[in-house]
């Protein structure tokens, strides 16, 4: 591609199986990928690049519903009268089935379900035409479980924001502190941008600890783990910046993280909030998981204004420019009780 597609250097391509120079300078390539970020970038330079946002619940139960069905009863060479799968069914599938942006998974587990029920028609065995639950967890097996807010009731924990290769997803980042010298561990199978933002949000702390009220002797008497569960999944991105941030104030500061809320965005030393990518994703993904309220870059307001409003309607958006917005937002005013004494001075024991 890269021989091909710059053709101020390259007019032909030499084929070496048929040994014969191809003029390709005036041809359109369309390439797609999942994973911009595994791209080279000397190969992403050529190119004209076009976002593709993935598909909404709703968008797939419509698609599924006009296109899929008609397509699939006529491949299976099942009778209209012979199966019926609802809205309601399809949205099941895609719902606990599926996990992607697209919808060639979910063809596929219909096809399945159609199979299923050829099955029944070829051995002439009695099977229910209306397509259930029931028949789905025979035929699909039981459904994978949902991500879903976890009403987290402790200090350190936030919920933020992630874009995948197939569609959004909520994460959650915890911050536990523990007696000792002020070491930073970083675990969950993070990649450099999301440790860098680790680094930055401590930074960033321990530069403002008079303005959240911290001792600053806080930072070198406790030791800091930040995990990302699911450590088998490889996360990586800046959009967890403030997320980072405000689970280390919220771990510091003993004050819990408002209900329901989740957060995206990249920060800076100077504590300004950056706008990141996948924000239908990012949304979309919150609404299902049961978030009622998200926090965003200013500069992302436009993204919101590109989603349908009515698949966002019962969702409350806050929109800030720096860090300082963010934690007045999250932080709830209360101390836990029985909290830790990060904001006292302490004395150290003498090792020897």
């Amino acid at each position: 591609l890269l021989e091909v597609l710059d053709p101020e250097q390259n007019i032909s391509f030499y084929d070496n199986f048929i040994e014969v120079d191809i003029d390709l300078s005036k041809e359109m390539f369309n390439d797609t990928a999942n994973n911009l970020a595994k791209v080279q970038p000397a190969l992403l330079d050529r190119m004209e690049i076009i976002n593709v946002s993935g598909y909404t619940i709703e968008e797939k139960i419509e698609i599924a519903h006009t296109h899929l069905l008609p397509k699939l009863v006529a491949d299976h060479g099942i009778p209209k009268s012979k199966i019926t799968i609802s809205k309601k069914i399809i949205e099941k599938i895609v719902e606990g089935y599926t996990s992607e942006s697209g919808v060639r998974n979910l063809e596929k587990k219909m096809a399945k379900v159609f199979r299923a029920v050829a099955r029944h028609i070829t051995m002439q065995e009695a099977y229910n035409v209306k397509v259930d639950e029931a028949f789905l967890d025979k035929v699909l097996g039981p459904p994978m479980q949902k991500e879903v807010y976890q009403n987290n009731d402790t200090a350190g924990v936030v919920t933020g924001l992630a874009y995948t290769t197939v569609g959004g997803a909520i994460l959650f980042i915890e911050v536990s502190l523990s007696p000792g010298k002020g070491k930073l561990t970083l675990t969950g199978n993070l990649g450099e941008v999301m440790k860098e933002s680790a680094v930055i949000a401590l930074e960033y702390l321990r530069g403002h600890y008079k303005e959240y009220g911290i001792n600053p002797e806080a930072f070198d008497n406790w030791n800091i783990h930040v995990h990302v569960p699911e450590g088998a999944t490889p996360k990586d991105g800046p959009s967890a910046g403030v997320t980072m941030l405000t689970a280390l104030a919220s771990a510091f500061t003993q004050r819990k993280v408002k209900k329901q809320l989740a957060m995206t965005g990249e920060i800076t030393l100077r504590g300004k909030v950056l706008p990141v990518g996948g924000i239908k994703e990012k949304i979309l993904a919150a609404k299902r998981a049961g978030i009622k309220e998200i926090i965003l870059c200013e500069d992302n307001r436009k993204d919101i204004a590109e989603i349908t409003q009515t698949y966002i309607s019962d969702l409350k958006f806050h929109y800030v420019k720096t860090m300082d917005d963010v934690l007045q937002l999250a932080l709830m005013k209360d101390k836990v009780k029985n909290a830790l004494p990060i904001n006292e001075k302490r004395e150290m024991k003498n090792d020897k």
